[in-house]
């Protein structure tokens, strides 16, 4: 999952862009929408969306209705210059392993068993945090005796990568149970502060002609300086009101482009009704998503993600390896023969 976008790319299922051109000569918001649905006919628009780290591309959401079924949507990704399409977005072997590690296929149900698991893992840590001081004190920190039998070995090399890895796996799994929460979480932004700030409008029936897309970015760019949009939601989906706009913006530090703050802007006229800022649980939702996958420092960081991952296998692994051994002595012990077989070793 760590490198899901390389992988994607090197088989062939992540859209490219083919253009080159300077971000000045990118197409205008509304002439992607029209390229959108003059590609999927008979479909409307959801969401349009702009990736930070894909400058090259915009994705877009459309299905039957405004607020039809997500997984009846279908996503493609359109050249940001050419207003092409260039593929769909998320198939691929890789959305398995995805759904795997989101939910199981199991939906809500399995993204909340995960998240038990989640804090069962932060638990076995501090435990094992707690253990490794008594259980080593006569040694020096991060000895490992190579000349010690198998299961010492390994007890040695279980502490010491789980120590190695402790902070690091702590972070993984709590933030880990935070993203499993993330459905739950948007119920109650939407039952509650949403609902809220839409509810002086509920009167107002659905835009009758839409606002011209690029004057409601424009507009909302204006209302929060120093941002840039990160998807636009259109009126009637489950983000905003039936008769309002909302545009997600996001900021330009590492921090920053991970937080999201809404605006709210007539669908008609494309005027700002709403500022808002997101929950702090929210907030700490976005910001626990990319900490979970190491996608804040680019390739580097991805790397370092990715060795602290496989010496939490080893701790795991080794982990069962000495459960396995120690259980297994505690049968010999307690079987007759295994009784004489030690009387005649000592």
């Amino acid at each position: 999952m760590i490198f899901h976008h390389e992988i994607d790319e090197l088989i062939g299922y992540a859209p490219q862009s083919s253009a080159t051109l300077p971000s000045a000569s990118k197409a205008s918001v509304d002439r992607i929408a029209a390229a959108v649905l003059r590609h999927d006919p008979g479909r409307v628009l959801q969401y349009i969306s702009w990736e930070k780290d894909k400058p090259g591309l915009v994705t877009t959401f459309t299905n039957t209705t405004v607020h039809g079924n997500p997984n009846q949507a279908v996503v493609k990704a359109f050249d940001a210059i050419t207003a092409e399409p260039v593929g769909l977005v998320g198939t691929g072997p890789m959305l398995i392993v995805l759904r795997l590690h989101v939910d199981m296929f199991a939906g809500l149900p399995g993204k909340l068993f995960l998240g038990a698991m989640g804090l069962l893992m932060a638990v076995s840590i501090i435990s094992g945090t707690v253990l490794y001081w008594p259980f080593t004190r006569r040694l020096t920190f991060a000895t490992v005796r190579v000349t010690a039998p198998a299961r010492v070995f390994w007890l040695d090399w279980h502490n010491l990568l789980g120590m190695v890895t402790i902070v690091w796996a702590l972070v993984v799994a709590l933030t880990g149970t935070i993203n499993t929460l993330a459905e739950p979480m948007l119920t109650l932004w939407k039952k509650t502060e949403l609902a809220a700030l839409i509810a002086p409008y509920g009167d107002k029936p659905p835009p009758a002609h839409l606002a011209s897309l690029d004057l409601v970015a424009g507009r909302a760019k204006a209302a929060i300086p120093g941002s840039e949009v990160s998807f636009i939601a259109f009126p009637g989906t489950p983000f905003t009101s039936s008769h309002h706009f909302a545009v997600f913006m996001r900021g330009n530090s590492a921090l920053t482009a991970r937080l999201l703050r809404p605006v709210l802007l007539d669908g008609d006229t494309g005027d700002v009704t709403t500022l808002s800022e997101l929950p702090v649980y929210l907030k700490m939702l976005l910001v626990s998503q990319p900490l979970h996958f190491g996608d804040y420092g680019g390739m580097p960081l991805k790397i370092i993600w990715a060795l602290l991952d496989i010496m939490t296998v080893v701790v795991l692994s080794s982990g069962l390896y000495l459960w396995w051994a120690k259980r297994r002595k505690r049968r010999r012990k307690s079987s007759p023969l295994g009784s004489v077989a030690l009387y005649v070793a000592g």
